[in-house]
């Protein structure tokens, strides 16, 4: 038998949530949009709507809350268009009030449901809509005696809607008095919206007939209006890459790694503040720059105003870079980014600009970006993700110790480096100078002896290696006679 073809998705208006439901949602079916105030429910559904108007598809907005003009006037704010969003206002008027309406012998739910359900069968019957967002089902439960009729009657009008050939959206206002377990079975799918007091995020715990990316997802409100960013999963991105060697650009320096970096490796550069880590860094980027391949900076801690300056002083022609389209200077605010948008505008880069080499400056800022998650993890994700795809990622980690005893890192992230490159402080006769050395590099052997480096106006200089010191690595190096003058 052959099989059938699965039915195209529906997309929900929001590009990050229909990649993390595989496409979108599957048609014909009703979903629960869940969370607290200022979540960001009823902007999802002007989403969800208002991408379908835009494909001509007639669509309707069933409001139980807000009134219509409202919802209206609030979406303009978010620049979202709901010109062609057809609405059914079931909101209380106030009328309701001034006429001090009551009822002496039947129940408001006996009342009020059967003029509601007429208005709702005329309307969804006269414009058949392909997509209905209901805000909120729960009012519902109050036009109901019991949980009986309440759950009978939901599935009924989901049902009702459904064969009319709409997929749905509703949303519910979940609290201690009225749980909306009951709307979370009945829904084909529910999609959990949350605000710590800090970020917003996603997840889904439920959607029948499809697979789904699992976990916590960011979300972020602003003027224009929902953007939800994915969990990274590396493991999604692969591509075939040839082994190849990276130079520095510095002969001495690629001596120290035996020819260079391997493409497609993530390189730790650590040392204490002002050691030349970032320097070290862009001389591995104006060396891609040569090979006309393209290169972004993340910048953390720095105004790329102050690296092009520094680019200048020490012979890198970062600004001629950054004009020819080669490098990319992003200076990164740490609290105004959650790590998984960071994620998403790495993504962004090598999936739509090809950059072949991204350096992220520095560990300690992306740090907070974290935002007490798991830094590790987070690092993980973006190098690992890195590699997959055969980009080159320098990472620069700062200590806080000046001298003493030798730590490549101080966060536990020495696992996630293929390559560990670190720039040390000496003090050789009243003089402060510097030492680099190689402490680790997974796909091919390196130099074991440490050299000084100077960088200079002309540029980087790496010197020869530093065999007749001792103790380098823990900052109070002392000279030791050659064996032939012992």
């Amino acid at each position: 038998m052959m099989k059938s073809k699965p039915p195209a998705r529906v997309s929900t208006g929001v590009a990050g949530l229909d990649e993390i439901l595989h496409g979108g949602l599957v048609p014909n079916r009703a979903y629960l949009v869940r969370g607290g105030p200022g979540t960001g429910k009823t902007t999802l559904g002007m989403h969800f709507l208002a991408a379908g108007a835009s494909n001509g598809e007639p669509v309707l907005f069933i409001t139980l809350g807000e009134p219509e003009e409202q919802i209206r006037q609030n979406a303009a704010t978010i620049h979202i268009d709901l010109s062609a969003v057809a609405f059914l206002d079931l909101s209380p008027s106030s009328d309701f009030f001034t006429n001090v309406e009551t009822y002496d012998i039947f129940s408001p739910a006996e009342v009020e449901r059967e003029p509601i359900t007429r208005q709702i069968v005329e309307r969804t019957r006269k414009i058949a809509p392909t997509r209905v967002f209901i805000d909120s089902m729960t009012q519902f439960r109050y036009l109901s005696p019991d949980a009986f009729q309440f759950r009978k009657q939901v599935l009924s009008f989901l049902r009702f809607l459904m064969e009319m050939g709409a997929t749905v959206l509703f949303t519910s206002e979940s609290s201690i008095e009225a749980p909306d377990a009951d709307l979370q079975f009945l829904a084909d799918g529910v999609l959990e919206l949350e605000f710590d007091g800090t970020t917003h995020s996603i997840s889904v715990p439920k959607f029948r007939g499809s697979d789904f990316r699992e976990g916590v997802h960011a979300v972020k409100l602003s003027d224009r209006g929902m953007e939800i960013f994915p969990r990274l999963l590396p493991d999604e991105y692969k591509r075939d890459v040839p082994l190849e060697i990276i130079s520095s650009g510095v002969p001495s320096l690629d001596e120290l790694l035996h020819g260079g970096l391997e493409r497609g490796t993530v390189t730790i550069i650590t040392g204490p503040s002002g050691v030349g880590k970032t320097t070290l860094g862009l001389q591995f980027v104006k060396e891609a720059a040569g090979r006309g391949e393209r290169s972004v900076v993340y910048a953390f801690d720095e105004r790329p105003e102050n690296i092009l300056s520094r680019c200048q002083s020490v012979n890198i022609p970062a600004a001629k870079m950054v004009e020819r389209g080669v490098l990319n200077l992003v200076r990164v605010e740490p609290l105004q980014f959650t790590a998984d948008e960071f994620a998403h505008l790495v993504r962004q880069e090598v999936e739509e600009r090809g950059v072949a080499m991204v350096m992220i400056d520095s560990v300690a800022g992306y740090r907070l970006s974290v935002r007490g998650g798991d830094l590790v993890a987070h690092l993980h994700a973006v190098g690992k993700y890195l590699s997959n795809v055969g980009v080159t990622c320098l990472l620069v980690n700062e200590l806080q110790n000046i001298t003493g005893d030798f730590s490549p890192t101080e966060s536990g992230i020495s696992y996630l480096a293929d390559n560990i490159i670190f720039i040390r402080y000496l003090e050789i006769g009243g003089e402060m100078r510097k030492a680099i050395g190689v402490l680790k590099k997974r796909l091919s052997d390196f130099e074991k002896t440490l050299r000084e480096i100077e960088i200079t106006r002309y540029g980087i200089k790496v010197g020869r290696p530093l065999t007749e010191l001792r103790g380098i690595l823990r900052g109070v190096p002392e000279w030791v006679k050659p064996a032939t003058e012992s």
